[in-house]
C-alpha cells in the first residue's frame, strides 16, 4: 500500500490535473452513499466522526473519515483529523492512505475552479477571496489555472492572515494582495469566491457587479452562510450536487426569504461537464456557484493521487 506525506501529496495534486481529474470524474459518475455521521463518547471525551464513502466503474473504492473532536483544544490538538484510504474495488484491497485534509482542501478549491471554468466570464481578470484558512489559501492558485488573472485581492477577519496569504501568492508568483476593506475589492471584482466557516452573511447584493460570478464553498450546513438571501435574486445558480439543496444555509435562507426557488436551479457539475446544460450565456449575466462538497470529488483527487505514486 503506498503512503505519501503531505508535501508529497500536493505536489501529486497540481490544480491544472486536478481540475482536469474531477471534471473526468464527473462526466463518468461514482456510486456516493450519504455519508455516514457517529458520535464517539470514550470517558468524558465526545467527539463526532464522519464516513464518506464512493466507488466507481473504474475499480476504485474510496472512504474519507473526518473526525471532528472539539475538546482537542483544551490539550494543545487540532481540532478535525482525517485520513482517505483508497482500495481496488474489485478484491477489497488497500492501495493508498492519503492525508484527507489535504485531499478535502485541493479538491474543494479545484472544484470552485472547474465551476467557474463554465460560469465565470472567460475574460474575468479579477478575483477576490474571502476566508485566509486551509481552503482560502488554495484558492487563488486554483482560480488561476482557469482564468487569467492580474489581480488577486484576498481578504480575512484577520488581517494578518489575509497578508500572509496574499505574501505566499506572490512568492509563486500569482499577483495577489491583501484588502482590509472588503466592500470596494468585491465591486470591483469579476469573479468573488467565499471559503468561510461564517454563520452570517458577509456578502452584500449591492456589492455585486453585473457580469460577475459568486464562487460559495465555505458553508456546508444549513447553520451556515456567507452571502445574503437577496444575493440570490436576479443571479443564475448552479450546484456541485443537488445535495447543496439539503445542506447549504445560503441556499435555504434565499428560500425561506423568498428571494429564490429551489426550481430555479439551473443545473448541477456533472451536467456542465458533461455538456447537458450550459454555462454562462453572456457578459452580464450574474452567475452563483453554491458546493457542498462531495465524496466523488475525494474519490477523483484520491485516484489522480494513486496513479502518481504508482507512477513514480
Amino acid at each position: 500500500m503506498f503512503r505519501a506525506d503531505t508535501d508529497t501529496l500536493v505536489r501529486l495534486l497540481p490544480f491544472p490535473e486536478l481540475i482536469k481529474a474531477l471534471a473526468a470524474a464527473f462526466v463518468a459518475g461514482a456510486n456516493v452513499p450519504l455519508r455516514h455521521s457517529h458520535i464517539i463518547e470514550s470517558g468524558t471525551d465526545t467527539g463526532t466522526s464522519l464516513l464518506m464513502p464512493a466507488w466507481d466503474a473504474e475499480g476504485y473504492y474510496g472512504v474519507k473519515i473526518v473526525n471532528i473532536f472539539p475538546g482537542n483544544r483544551a490539550k494543545g490538538l487540532p481540532g478535525l483529523h482525517s485520513t482517505y484510504t483508497l482500495f481496488d474495488a474489485r478484491t477489497g484491497a488497500p492501495l493508498a492512505l492519503l492525508d484527507g485534509d489535504v485531499i478535502t482542501s485541493r479538491r474543494t478549491a479545484a472544484a470552485a475552479a472547474l465551476g467557474a471554468s463554465y460560469l465565470a466570464r472567460p475574460d474575468a481578470t479579477r478575483l477576490v477571496v474571502v476566508g485566509a484558512g486551509r481552503v482560502g489559501g488554495l484558492v487563488g492558485p486554483a482560480m488561476a489555472a482557469v482564468r487569467e488573472l492580474d489581480d488577486i485581492a484576498v481578504w480575512d477577519i484577520d488581517p494578518d492572515a489575509s497578508q500572509r496569504c496574499a505574501q505566499r501568492w506572490r512568492e509563486s508568483g500569482l499577483p495577489a494582495r491583501a484588502v482590509e476593506q472588503l466592500e470596494p475589492a468585491v465591486r470591483e471584482a469579476d469573479i468573488v469566491s467565499c471559503a468561510t466557516l461564517a454563520s452570517q452573511p458577509i456578502i452584500k447584493p449591492e456589492w455585486l457587479a453585473a457580469g460577475s460570478h459568486l464562487d460559495l464553498i465555505g458553508s456546508f450546513t444549513p447553520a451556515m452562510a456567507e452571502a445574503e438571501p437577496a444575493c440570490f435574486a436576479q443571479a443564475d445558480v448552479w450546484v456541485d450536487t443537488e445535495e447543496a439543496l439539503m445542506k447549504s444555509g445560503d441556499l435555504l435562507n434565499a428560500i425561506a426569504a423568498g428571494r429564490w426557488r429551489a426550481d430555479a436551479l439551473i443545473g448541477n457539475l456533472t451536467q456542465l461537464c458533461r455538456g447537458q446544460i450550459k454555462g454562462r450565456s453572456n457578459d452580464q449575466q450574474r452567475t452563483i456557484f453554491k458546493a457542498v462538497g462531495t465524496a466523488l470529488e475525494d474519490l477523483g483527487a484520491a485516484k489522480l493521487a494513486y496513479l502518481g505514486l504508482k507512477n513514480a
